[in-house]
């Protein structure tokens, strides 16, 4: 209480010298409430006198000495109070640097930098190099990282004691500085009980505020999700060119034959019995659904324009994609797809990725010794002899390709390399990357390839040359992601430099570049119409963007790690997305809400993909299964279901278990036949 009384008669004496008559008055009415003692913290009215109390001063060397007291306060604290409180020197920290740049101090903030900013590496490397380059008072509003820090407070969670501690601390030192930065830029979250866990450091200090607002704002914005004017599927439906559910068995049944002539000499003398499994499979999963009720018939997805020049197709390009069509096999809750899964051995964790093309014919993986290799699956089958090439049903629907995708140091750009017995066996070898390859994506064709790599540079490869075609320069970091667009030439690519950039395979320069997210840009997806970009973040954001303006249009915010796969649904209206938690959140695009959370998995989940009608939602992870979702009830559940303890179990359809297997990629066919692909780990 006396503490209390000293600052107030400080306080009291500097405003009447300035003559602040209002401030003035204000503390005495303050005072004078006996019933509850002064909370500098919780009142917001005595906050921005406080904030502007501090502000007022222009002694720059308050900043250097009362960090310094409390850094060294907060680590002579006791050990059970420590961890909470060193959360409170990083916000001060940055804000003290920032006020220093504001005030136009330059050369004091970048002493101060230099003096503290060790302490703060190991948690904030990545952020302390952005704040290293505010060099001027524009600079902080410039650089977004730094304005967003400015505009939002830091929401930190501790206990009661702990708080009291930090209250007693700054009343006992009358830190003015200190005060005035904690009350603009730190919201706390004081809970009873014990101190948390020092293992949920990095979940208790978020950003909160105007970056909400800020959200809201920009998902009120319209969006066009609705598919391209005369696509191929329109045209099928006007011409009624659709089989029926027992043409569409047949026609899944002719393609499960047609795979499996690529596995022929694979499955020997066990495909007979395999294949025949599969149909009955099949027409059990036809007569089930046949059994059921028709479901009322969902309203068509608007018609929108191209905002991209699209490509020409060709005719025989055309025809092929609409005889896919017309046999496409629908799935529902009863009719699941099967399951075909390619398994990449003695990789010895060199495999970063992996990438299937639109009809699995084509399998690649990119890898640590920056090598992009690429396998043909009819080729497997021709050597299978010498690839020891398996095949064998191991679930219910999942049937596990085991091939020897391997990932030797070869020094050689050949496709052929010894395998075992000394036969050669058939691969294509990438080479010219010089750092490891993160990401490999197919052009809709299967003729291109491209792949990106911690060498900053994305190269376009020819897979029917078999030669690197162009070398795309333009990130400044690691490339983590690029994806070819639905109609390919266009593609967009993701990286650490926090931006994702759209290209053409005919320009070296990229198109846009999206510039927004607070950290790396992880993954990227396109929307069906080619209108818009999903980026997703470490920053635990998902970002929707206009190809043709380059603006953000939509910032979903739910996710509690950072987002590392992306899908959107056929028709455009739905986005899921998947985290490093092992959590799938279902997205509205017109509304930016999330519809609902997928639960389930308890690792990374590192690829999703939607059926072709949208029914379905697969989904790979690092847990080392692939499950199936019922879309339509995950986006149409009651409101008496959701209140119910945990509906999410319900909307999971099936668990396909592999191997040993984490699941890097998954790919629907054209003809609904789902392809997956994952390295055999013994580590898990």
């Amino acid at each position: 209480m006396e503490n209390m009384q000293a600052v107030n008669s400080f306080v009291a004496a500097y405003l009447k010298k300035k003559g602040f008559k209002e401030a003035e008055q204000l503390l005495e009415d303050l005072q004078n409430k006996e019933s509850a003692p002064i909370d500098f913290h919780n009142d917001p009215d005595l906050a921005k006198f406080i904030h502007h109390f501090s502000q007022s001063e222009d002694d720059v060397a308050r900043y250097q000495d009362g960090y310094s007291k409390l850094r060294s306060w907060t680590y002579s604290s006791l050990d059970l109070y420590k961890h909470e409180l060193l959360r409170v020197l990083y916000p001060v920290f940055i804000h003290s640097f920032m006020d220093l740049v504001a005030k136009g101090h330059l050369q004091e903030a970048r002493t101060f930098f230099n003096a503290f900013h060790e302490d703060h590496e190991l948690m904030h490397s990545r952020d302390l190099q952005k704040l290293e380059g505010v060099l001027s008072q524009s600079h902080l509003e410039e650089m977004e990282f730094a304005r967003s820090l400015r505009q939002n407070k830091v929401n930190i969670k501790i206990c009661q004691y702990s708080y009291d501690l930090l209250l007693q601390y700054l009343h006992k030192t009358q830190s003015t500085a200190m005060l005035g930065v904690i009350n603009e830029h730190i919201n706390f979250q004081v809970t009873s009980g014990q101190p948390g866990s020092i293992s949920d450091d990095t979940e208790v200090v978020t950003l909160i505020g105007s970056c909400q607002d800020a959200a809201s704002l920009i998902n009120q914005k319209e969006i066009h999700w609705g598919l391209l004017e005369d696509s191929l599927e329109e045209r099928l439906e006007k011409e009624g060119g659709l089989l029926s559910d027992s043409e569409k068995t047949e026609a899944e049944s002719k393609e499960g034959d047609v795979d499996d002539s690529k596995k022929r000499s694979v499955e020997g003398g066990k495909q007979g019995a395999s294949t025949k499994k599969l149909k009955k499979d099949k027409a059990v999963n036809a007569t089930a659904k046949s059994a059921r009720p028709e479901a009322k018939p969902t309203p068509a997805a608007p018609r929108v324009k191209p905002e991209l020049t699209l490509p020409v197709m060709s005719t025989e390009v055309e025809q092929s994609i609409l005889e896919d069509l017309r046999n496409r096999v629908q799935l529902s809750s009863v009719a699941l797809p099967s399951v075909s899964f390619y398994t990449f051995l003695n990789t010895h964790n060199g495999l970063n990725c992996s990438s299937i093309s639109q009809d699995g014919s084509l399998v690649a993986g990119g890898f640590s010794d920056s090598s992009l290799k690429v396998w043909d699956m009819a080729k497997l089958g021709q050597q299978a002899g010498s690839c020891n090439l398996s095949l064998h049903r191991y679930s219910h629907k999942l049937v596990q390709v085991a091939a020897t995708l391997q990932g030797e140091n070869d020094s050689t750009s050949s496709e052929h390399v010894a395998g075992p017995n000394g036969v050669k066996r058939s691969y294509a070898l990438f080479q010219g990357h010089s750092g490891p390859v993160y990401s490999a994506t197919f052009s809709p064709l299967g003729d291109f390839i491209l792949s990106s790599s911690a060498d900053t540079t994305i190269r376009l490869w020819s897979t029917k040359l078999n030669a690197n075609l162009v070398c795309y320069k333009g990130h400044n970091y690691p490339v983590w992601d690029v994806q070819f667009s639905p109609v390919g030439h266009y593609f967009a690519s993701s990286s650490h430099d926090r931006t994702a950039r759209i290209w053409s395979m005919d320009r070296i320069q990229p198109l846009r570049i999206m510039a927004g997210h607070l950290s790396d840009v992880d993954c990227v997806q396109w929307h069906a119409n080619c209108n818009y970009i999903a980026t997703g973040s470490s920053d635990r954001t998902v970002r929707l963007w206009d190809v043709q303006s380059g603006e953000c249009v939509r910032i979903f915010i739910g996710h509690r790690s950072m987002i590392l796969s992306l899908a959107m649904s056929p028709d455009g209206r739905y986005m899921a997305s998947g985290d490093e938690d092992g959590t799938i959140m279902m997205w509205d695009l017109s509304s930016g809400r999330c519809v609902t959370p997928l639960m389930g998995h308890t690792s990374c989940v590192w690829s999703l993909a939607f059926s072709c009608e949208g029914t379905l939602l697969a989904s790979g992870s690092a847990d080392c299964t692939v499950k199936l979702w019922d879309v339509t009830t995950s986006t149409k559940a009651p409101k008496n279901e959701e209140k119910s303890g945990n509906p999410n179990r319900l909307r999971s359809l099936k668990t396909l278990a592999t191997k040993s297997s984490p699941v890097y990629s998954l790919r629907f066919s054209r003809r609904n036949l789902l392809f997956a692909a994952g390295v055999l780990s013994k580590n898990v």
